[in-house]
């Protein structure tokens, strides 16, 4: 078994050596696991008179105001397409180096090279493929009301990790296998992030950039829980410390 104090004080340790690393890693992972912003705007149609709409005031020729959307809509999808496109092939990758970093930092090894591992020919295609597997089936998951999606989000938590260690593992297996490393640990997996709660609030209060210097340490926790979570797997005979590595 494991605790949250032995997990973060082992993290602690680490970023003793290795913190201005492991803040430009996790802001990195931050990017490529997907940030944006939402803008809104409002138009009052209220006011409409024939073809005519009256769009914050201004009177739009119904033709030219369903030209306009057409085009924003395009631009839109254009966007969306860029963005699905950059995280599959580069954000995915890209957070599967880092989580490397971390796994190899408790091991005092924290060399920023491994933020190109996902790059690696060897597994770079199945990376993007299980990645984007697991990015699906939470989804579909969160789609069943919450509790579900929030226990299979625990479920395939560790999937990053373990491709992190064996980019070649097949999907279903690096997905079956984090099924497995985090059954009876979910609750606790969740208890220990919301436990870094307090952090973020205190970061929150320099206008939120505070929150970014506590990435570090929550993803040094994680990359700990998962060192004890692989350690389990492999005496229980889930799986042999061979598949978790490099071959």
């Amino acid at each position: 078994m494991w605790n949250r104090s032995e997990l973060k004080t082992k993290a602690k340790s680490v970023l003793k050596s290795t913190y201005w690393k492991s803040l430009l890693v996790s802001v990195i992972i931050a990017f490529a696991g997907g940030t944006g912003s939402r803008s809104s705007s409002s138009y009052n149609a209220g006011n409409m008179s024939g073809n005519d709409f009256n769009v914050n005031g201004y009177i739009v020729n119904q033709d030219t105001f369903n030209y306009i959307m057409t085009i924003a809509g395009g631009i839109l999808l254009i966007v969306a397409i860029v963005a699905i496109a950059l995280r599959l092939f580069i954000g995915y990758p890209l957070e599967i180096g880092g989580r490397k970093f971390f796994i190899q930092g408790a091991k005092e090894d924290a060399d920023l090279n491994y933020l190109g591992y996902g790059f690696k020919k060897e597994g770079y295609l199945n990376i993007v493929k299980t990645m984007f597997l697991r990015g699906l089936y939470n989804f579909f998951w969160s789609l069943l009301f919450i509790i579900p999606g929030i226990i299979k989000y625990y479920a395939y938590s560790m999937v990053p990790y373990i491709l992190a260690e064996n980019p070649q593992m097949e999907s279903d297996r690096a997905i079956e296998l984090s099924m497995d490393m985090t059954k009876g640990h979910k609750l606790d997996i969740w208890v220990l992030e919301l436990s870094f709660i307090g952090w973020y609030f205190l970061g929150a209060l320099l206008f939120f950039v505070g929150t970014i210097f506590v990435w570090p340490y929550e993803n040094a926790t994680k990359a700990e829980l998962y060192l004890v979570l692989r350690q389990n797997a492999i005496k229980t005979g889930l799986c042999s410390a061979y598949e978790l590595s490099d071959n």
